[in-house]
């Protein structure tokens, strides 16, 4: 019996375009992975992240290859750093054959603290991206992400009021564009210093007396928040871009108040 022959499947993507018009990015979005993430001591934390993974289209080409997206996040087996992060997005343009695209990676991480009194440890959730952009003009460009819960102190309701004033959880979101490489607790670790105080997961009633002394001692508006976390990034030369924001949550107030600094050390 003869071999059957190989059915040919025309790859409709690769076919010329006429409209003449180039895509920006196109690709995946929020493919669901598993991975694990290289810690700076050098042992890795299991996690699952969300990918978003696109190129540039080149106005003559009618379509992208999605499934070569899917090949390349399914053979890369190494457990993630910076480094490595950069030479996923590498091999994802080699892939589509693409001079830009864009790579996002978004996973939650977790930070052992221990309470400020007692000691006691316990784990801290932060949601985390890392993002890679080439384009032809700069390069590859990585930032990370990281979204930090502290708490907050309204500085103009302790003034005004007998005794008291309002708390609030905030949400610090520091995305930074690195020169070399900064850990995903050492950004953290930025936006808590400049908050009234810390969140922890365990707290014991020293803890807790401490806490909410502290952010009474040490109020913050909205916009002290991300001035404060602003001036700390300016001063760091691995850091060369960021944007910083803050949420509070308001607890007197069915709103947030919300801030936001962005700065390009390299246009400055």
């Amino acid at each position: 019996m003869n071999a059957p022959e190989r059915l040919f499947l025309p790859d409709i993507q690769a076919s010329p375009d006429g409209r003449e018009v180039a895509i920006d990015r196109v690709g995946v979005k929020s493919i669901r992975h598993p991975v694990k993430v290289r810690r700076p001591d050098g042992s890795v934390q299991a996690s699952v992240a969300l990918f978003d993974m696109y190129v540039g289209l080149p106005h003559h080409v009618k379509g992208t290859h999605m499934s070569r997206f899917l090949e390349v996040l399914a053979a890369e087996h190494e457990p993630v750093s910076p480094a490595g992060f950069r030479r996923l997005a590498a091999r994802m343009l080699a892939r589509l054959d693409a001079d830009s695209g864009y790579l996002e990676m978004r996973f939650p991480y977790f930070i052992e603290k221990r309470a400020p009194v007692s000691g006691v440890a316990s784990l801290l959730d932060y949601d985390v991206a890392f993002r890679a952009e080439v384009t032809p003009a700069r390069g590859l460009e990585f930032s990370v992400a990281v979204v930090v819960p502290v708490t907050s102190l309204c500085p103009c309701s302790k003034k005004i009021s007998d005794y008291g004033a309002p708390n609030q959880r905030s949400h610090i979101t520091i995305t930074a564009t690195l020169a070399e490489d900064l850990a995903i607790e050492e950004l953290a670790a930025i936006a808590e210093r400049e908050a009234s105080c810390e969140v922890y997961g365990l707290l014991k009633r020293p803890d807790e007396k401490y806490v909410t002394e502290r952010a009474y001692d040490n109020p913050k508006f909205v916009e002290d928040l991300v001035r404060d976390v602003a001036l700390a990034l300016e001063r760091d030369a691995r850091v060369v871009a960021f944007t910083v924001e803050s949420e509070n949550f308001e607890s007197i107030h069915n709103h947030s108040a919300y801030a936001l600094i962005r700065r390009d050390k390299r246009t400055a």
